[in-house]
């Protein structure tokens, strides 16, 4: 028993003498740290707007307990790059303990302003420092930093941010957001430069916005374009020659521009169209990422046209891809991908044609409860009934992961039109509902169930269309003179392709 009690008290005096000791030996580091990487590139962002957080790790290899003299920026205190080093944030670090085989982070992040004269954009650098005098080591620091036109809400003199109507409830209550109505010096965006918006810019009644080819516009968070009643938006985007580059389409997106935010959905709200909204044209636009991509709502009279949209494509929306709401759409060489509940939307009634359109979801963020397609002519509390004059679908693909990719809501004693013709078409018929009758040639003809269109890529929206695909040959010859150029240009006219992209085969 004596003996146990001694060794307890022995090892209880260790404890203490190790919590309480604080004269570990270091040895200063000589030049001898290995890095993770040479040079952090922290890839490419607007003047202003800060920077993702990127990592450095520093290894001790050696079997000594070391001591960092100095960990500091190259540019000192005029830097506008931020580190933080062992949880500690700053621009100069001294005495950085790092034991023998063990490793810290270092984090790593910049704001930069370009400089004067017209450069649209440049190299931003720097470099980590390690030690000094002979034992310098460094890691350098490297940002393509672009400039922008920054379009955004004014603030009051109380620091409250200008805010507009977005869209008004069933009940009357307005729907505000932050926003700004643009000048009559704002409504032409040019390729010259990007622009980053923040907040809902919207056009003016009575007004145009017009965004010529090759233009990019991205958007903060909860931002997005409202084309108000009696305005227009006229895109005119062009065909390009780079499937990469995308050169002369314009292209919405959000404002991140880093390689880890290419395919986060919901990065931005939307391109609204309001009730009284007419004549919108679309041509070689992408949309990307956004909260809902496109919402078009007409208003009620279904007489002139909300939107016509051709060569373009929408995908990766949280929510809905293109919601049209008692609108008039006209869809030509149109792709609508993945979205997070449906991708095609066509609510409360209205008039729509889409001819070689695409309309595939293959949603990869979780469940998805909504189909690729979804008609209805009754608003969600079932008390009012629209007429859906018309919803025509002509050498189409309705398609992706879901087992049925098509959702037909009617409300009793209302007009409900619709039809599919020459269609690649994916549904599982487990209802007796006379909607779905598919040999009903009133609704659907010559139809393609459930053949695999052989997409090139679904799950990264790529709805190229593989050479064993049921697709091709498969469309209508009068449909196909109508759009006699897919959406990368390519003749359509001999042996038609179903969906937004022709198949041609080279002898």
């Amino acid at each position: 028993m004596h003996k146990a009690f001694c060794t307890f008290s022995a090892l209880v005096l260790l404890l203490m003498f190790s919590s309480c000791r604080t004269d570990f030996d270091y040895t200063k580091s000589n030049g001898s740290l290995d890095f993770s990487k040479d040079t952090v590139f922290l890839d490419t962002i607007f003047r202003n707007i800060g920077s993702s957080t990127y990592t450095l790790k520093v290894y001790n290899r050696s079997s000594t307990d070391i001591s960092i003299p100095t960990i500091q920026l190259k540019n000192g205190y005029n830097s506008t790059y931020r580190l933080n080093v062992d949880g500690e944030a700053g621009q100069f670090f001294r005495d950085i303990p790092l034991f023998a085989q063990d490793s810290l982070y270092i984090f790593i992040e910049t704001t930069a302003e370009l400089g004067n004269g017209e450069t649209k954009e440049f190299l931003h650098t720097d470099a980590i420092q390690f030690d000094g005098e002979n034992h310098l080591q460094e890691v350098q620091l490297v940002t393509l930093v672009k400039d922008a036109i920054f379009l955004y809400p004014k603030r009051s003199l109380n620091g409250q941010r200008e805010t507009l109507v977005l869209d008004i409830k069933e009940s009357g209550e307005e729907i505000r957001v932050e926003g700004f109505e643009l000048g009559s010096d704002q409504l032409s965006f040019t390729k010259d430069k990007p622009y980053v918006i923040y907040g809902y810019a919207s056009v003016p009644q009575g007004k145009t916005l017009i965004i010529e080819e090759g233009t990019r516009v991205h958007f903060h968070k909860d931002s997005g374009i409202l084309i108000k009643e009696n305005a227009s938006i006229h895109i005119n985007g062009k065909l390009s020659q780079d499937k990469d580059l995308l050169e002369n389409e314009v292209i919405f997106e959000g404002d991140r521009l880093e390689p880890f935010y290419t395919d986060i959905p919901g990065q931005w709200g939307s391109l609204w169209i309001s009730k009284g909204s007419l004549n919108n044209t679309i041509d070689y636009l992408t949309i990307k990422n956004a909260t809902v991509g496109i919402f078009a709502q007409g208003d009620n009279t279904l007489e002139e046209t909300t939107l016509s949209i051709r060569n373009s494509q929408i995908y990766n929306s949280e929510n809905i891809n293109l919601w049209a709401k008692t609108a008039i759409i006209r869809g030509e060489n149109l792709v609508v991908g993945a979205a997070g509940n449906i991708s095609l939307y066509c609510s409360l009634g209205g008039d729509y044609s889409f001819l070689h359109t695409t309309i595939a979801n293959y949603w990869k963020y979780g469940f998805r409860s909504g189909a690729a397609l979804h008609l209805d002519n009754s608003s969600l509390s079932g008390s009012n009934a629209y007429s859906l004059k018309r919803a025509d679908f002509k050498n189409c693909i309705i398609y992706g992961s879901n087992p049925s990719e098509l959702t037909l809501s009617k409300a009793d004693n209302t007009e409900f039109n619709f039809y599919f013709e020459n269609c690649l078409l994916k549904f599982q018929n487990n209802t007796e509902n006379v909607l779905y009758n598919l040999s009903n040639t009133s609704h659907f003809e010559k139809i393609l169930l459930n053949m695999d269109p052989f997409f090139a890529s679904p799950s990264q929206n790529n709805f190229t269309i593989k050479e064993n695909s049921s697709a091709i040959g498969a469309g209508n010859l009068f449909t196909a003179q109508l759009v006699p150029l897919d959406i990368l240009g390519k003749n359509r006219t001999k042996n038609p392709t179903v969906g937004a992209y022709e198949v041609i085969f080279t002898e």
